[in-house]
């Protein structure tokens, strides 16, 4: 390969053939008239031909100079653009979703982030289910919604779907859950103190829970579905959140029965972010995964 000409040279060629001056080019680079003649000459020496014919009147290019231009331009403005990406600071996109939804989208945000590690992501976790972009300094927020409507313009994630979970060993062995009555001999696991979601569960399965005497009450889904992974109990689980927990053997279902609430998990964006390029393409790759959870 031959060698290339020194890009210093190059760019004072660059800035020459743009003014057609020596002084003045000196001027933009703040280097002497006879710095730029020097490097113009060495240029030439270089590349084997003149670039520019010295008149008395001033420079003009030569045909070969007239052929070069354009090209080096061309190069530096590449070069600019290359050193402009380069140097822009990455601020993580900072993303705001409730405790519950975090067994589904850390996994996601850790596979974005190996995918497109240009566009950093920070997660924010909250026993809230909403956000309040005036006083919340977030780009986007995946919140959850017991009664959808028009009211908040998002992208749908993924509908609740509540289904028992527990522990694999649960399902084995003299006390192992098989039907319905066998939930008496296990505790259950509630996300709140109102027992609501297990009570939708198992009116939907012809169950009753106040025929359940042990119970244990959390702040947190993802909280009762820790606890009923490691064996002590059974949690009311939303099977669309849960799925990397299944394949990984963590939590295992005693019943087939997916009950939907009607609640939702959607994907909202900040009206301040809401033209961000790495922003929307963020929200349209997690849109796309939920699409596959179905």
């Amino acid at each position: 390969m031959k060698r290339l000409p020194p890009l210093p040279a190059l760019h004072t060629f660059l800035i020459t053939a743009q003014c057609c001056n020596f002084t003045r080019a000196g001027e933009q680079l703040h280097i002497s008239q006879g710095a730029v003649s020097r490097q113009i000459a060495g240029l030439e020496d270089h590349l084997g031909y003149a670039l520019f014919h010295r008149q008395a009147r001033g420079l003009s290019l030569t045909e070969q100079g007239q052929a070069l231009y354009p090209r080096i331009e061309q190069a530096f403005d590449l070069i600019d653009e290359a050193v402009e990406q380069a140097s822009v600071r990455r601020t993580p996109l900072q993303i705001k979703a409730p405790t519950c939804m975090l067994r589904w989208l850390l996994p996601k945000l850790m596979q974005w982030q190996k995918l497109r590690p240009d566009v950093p992501v920070e997660l924010t976790s909250s026993v809230e289910h909403g956000v309040d972009f005036r006083r919340e300094a977030f780009d986007a927020a995946v919140i959850y919604s017991a009664t959808p409507g028009p009211k908040r313009q998002g992208q749908h994630l993924l509908d609740e779907q509540l289904t028992p979970v527990c522990a694999p060993q649960l399902l084995e062995g003299s006390n192992a859950i098989k039907s319905l009555s066998d939930l008496k001999h296990h505790r259950l696991l509630h996300p709140s103190r109102d027992q609501r979601d297990w009570t939708n569960w198992l009116n939907a399965a012809g169950g009753d829970v106040s025929s359940i005497c042990q119970n244990q009450y959390f702040d947190t889904l993802d909280l009762a579905m820790t606890v009923a992974a490691q064996g002590n109990g059974v949690a009311i689980g939303d099977w669309a959140l849960i799925g990397d927990d299944l394949k990984a053997g963590r939590l295992a279902l005693p019943f087939d029965l997916k009950v939907r609430t009607g609640a939702v998990y959607q994907l909202v964006c900040s009206p301040r972010s809401e033209d961000s390029t790495p922003l929307r393409e963020l929200m349209a790759w997690l849109v796309k995964q939920a699409a596959s959870t179905l």
